[in-house]
């Protein structure tokens, strides 16, 4: 869509099976990546596919289920697809006549498959890279169903492995991990796993700094970092969640918001942009003094978890039926 007027400039779509085993919506579940002028999407059943950034048609595509055997788990597939080096990195999950495919490397020329490792299964946080110095290698960090791993993106190498999830069966590792500042990586979930801050070591390995339960516990929101502070939801959605602001070198908690049904949310200079569930928009200072809330708007229905986005003082949001623009940008007086 054109991002000044909403007109459609093309549309992809396909047909599938997916139904979701808890009888939830049908996905996708998610976020495209653009890379190289392409779109790389993932769809719920299993099927990454490349598409033309300016035209839209399809370039490739690789069946997760067809050719690893990928399960679907709880609520089908959601990890966002994650580009370097020329490759696609994906949690699959699964496993073929090659071996374990846990984690998988396509090439974002043609699809085909690169490399693969990791005897785990996929978890709905999408990997990430380490950014900054202190990396000897192209390091990727995966937080997968029952491992945190370290991984060379040239060749698929697992360079560290540490087992971080929970004793119970029904739960899920869905909050990304977040570097805070270039050697640190915050994690958090709930299921009594709680939030972790681990040190990066050249060689690609981790050691835990800290771990603290009931601090945020995110259950599918990833949370972001701000000058040494971190921003996010905590709690189970079911239960009902607060937003709160916790100091990243010791776990402790500032301030804390009243309820909230969840959301997800993103930073903005020294502002929060928080869309809840119920389809408000929230403008919250990104301050560990105290919780602030400066702007409040009905933007969307309520009954969703997509992301927003922000691009040139514009916000972006859609809920099952619309996308919608909101206009953030200072009015002249």
């Amino acid at each position: 869509m054109d991002a000044a007027t909403g007109t459609e400039e093309w549309r992809y779509t396909y047909a599938n099976a997916f139904k979701d085993s808890f009888g939830f919506d049908n996905g996708p579940r998610a976020c495209p990546t653009v890379a190289q002028g392409k779109v790389i999407i993932h769809g719920a059943e299993g099927t990454v596919q490349a598409l033309d950034l300016t035209t839209g048609k399809r370039l490739w595509g690789f069946d997760t289920v067809k050719e690893l055997n990928s399960p679907q788990g709880f609520f089908g597939r959601a990890c966002a697809p994650l580009v370097t080096e020329g490759k696609v990195i994906m949690e699959a999950g699964g496993s073929n006549s090659k071996g374990a495919a846990g984690l998988i490397a396509l090439s974002i020329d043609d699809g085909r498959i690169l490399w693969q490792c990791l005897k785990d299964e996929a978890s709905y946080a999408a990997p990430i890279l380490k950014h900054g110095g202190g990396a000897t290698f192209p390091a990727i960090i995966a937080w997968m169903r029952n491992d945190l791993v370290v991984v060379n993106a040239l060749d698929g190498g697992v360079k560290f492995q540490q087992r971080l999830r929970s004793e119970a069966d029904a739960s899920v590792n869905a909050a990304t991990p977040i570097w805070c500042g270039e050697d640190k990586l915050f994690l958090t979930a709930c299921y009594d796993v709680g939030a972790s801050l681990w040190q990066w070591k050249p060689e690609g390995k981790f050691t835990r700094l800290w771990k603290k339960e009931d601090v945020l516990d995110s259950h599918y929101s990833t949370p972001v970092y701000y000058d040494g502070y971190l921003y996010g939801f905590h709690g189970r959605q079911e239960f009902g969640q607060s937003i709160r602001c916790v100091r990243a070198q010791d776990g402790k908690v500032m301030w804390e918001s009243g309820r909230v049904a969840g959301g997800t949310l993103l930073r903005v200079h020294d502002t929060l942009l928080v869309l809840t569930e119920a389809g408000e928009l929230w403008l919250v200072d990104a301050s560990p003094t105290k919780f602030n809330r400066h702007g409040q708007e009905q933007i969307l229905r309520g009954g969703h978890r997509s992301h927003g986005a922000f691009s040139n003082g514009v916000f972006f949001a859609r809920d099952d039926r619309q996308v919608v623009a909101v206009d953030l940008r200072p009015r002249e007086d």
